[in-house]
């Protein structure tokens, strides 16, 4: 048994480099040195700071005090969801580490990335004071112009050209690259870094499933929905976004990883099988002096 734990443990370190290679939107991970725990398991604390402006400087008194204030914000943990394994002991008797480690890169490749994705996108998107838009991009052109408009606005608001990063369909971005202008060149040039995004993860608004039978409603007008593959969908009021700008300091995203769970045949009460448990807990959320620096054009 210990051996296998063993060889097991060899694949956890990996699961965070399969995590950042197939999720899109880790690019925007916060740095952990500035995040600590909170009072209860689910907060985390981040750092603010406000200051005042310039003021009038006076030759006989000298300058107007200021002042700064560095406060620490409270965050819940917004997103938390894991899963259970069971796999026969007879049908992974040869290794039970390799098994498991193949199963965890491809429940995380497959599962966990596209929905965390799919889940920060749509809580950006449904932030209330960020920049909205909406259309139906058919042409190449027609992306340039929503492209430049977004530029633009940010422009506008002061958002720094650094640090900003597109998130695109391969669909609309192809169409872009297709021009060969210095006019889509050009726009394309006002990012820091462009990532593709499938549409399968690029909505306004999700629905999670619990992984549950839900039952509504009592005795006869009782109904039951079957939720049990997991998952998520897009929601009913969802769109389809076609682009989404957001720089790096708007957001306030750290995931917090659990170190994946295994239980050997010998541990297990219920049936002579190994488990393997992953769970993941972060969160997601916006900077409320900060709205400018996300901006989303969806469909119409």
């Amino acid at each position: 048994m210990a051996n296998s734990i063993t060889l097991f443990e060899q694949y956890v370190p990996l699961l965070d480099e399969v995590y950042k290679e197939v999720s899109k939107t880790a690019v925007l991970d916060g740095n952990p040195e500035l995040m600590r725990a909170g009072a209860n398991a689910n907060e985390l604390i981040i750092p603010k700071m406000s200051m005042d402006g310039l003021a009038d400087y006076s030759r006989n008194s000298g300058y107007v005090g200021g002042d700064v204030t560095l406060t620490n914000e409270t965050v819940t943990c917004n997103f938390d969801r894991g899963r259970m394994f069971t796999v026969d002991h007879m049908d992974n008797m040869e290794s039970a580490g390799v098994a498991f480690g193949l199963l965890a890169g491809e429940f995380i490749r497959t599962k966990v990335a596209p929905e965390l994705d799919a889940f920060r996108f749509a809580s950006y998107a449904g932030v209330t004071g960020v920049s909205t838009a909406s259309g139906t991009l058919e042409t190449g052109a027609a992306v340039v112009t929503a492209l430049r408009t977004a530029t633009n606005k940010m422009d506008e608001e002061e958002v720094p050209m650094e640090d900003r990063v597109l998130f695109i369909t391969p669909t609309l971005l192809g169409t872009v690259q297709d021009l060969d202008t210095t006019k889509s060149r050009e726009v394309l040039s006002r990012f820091s870094e462009i990532v593709t995004v499938p549409q399968t993860r690029f909505y306004t608004a999700i629905d999670q499933k619990s992984g549950k039978l839900i039952t509504t409603g009592e005795g006869s007008s009782a109904t039951t929905t079957d939720e049990t593959a997991g998952g998520y969908t897009k929601a009913s009021g969802g769109k389809d976004i076609n682009f989404m700008v957001v720089h790096r300091g708007a957001v306030i995203q750290f995931p917090k990883h659990i170190a994946p769970k295994v239980v050997s045949p010998e541990q297990n009460q219920d049936a002579d099988a190994w488990k393997f448990g992953y769970r993941q807990v972060g969160v997601t959320d916006v900077y409320e002096n900060k709205t400018a620096g996300i901006y989303v054009h969806h469909k119409a």
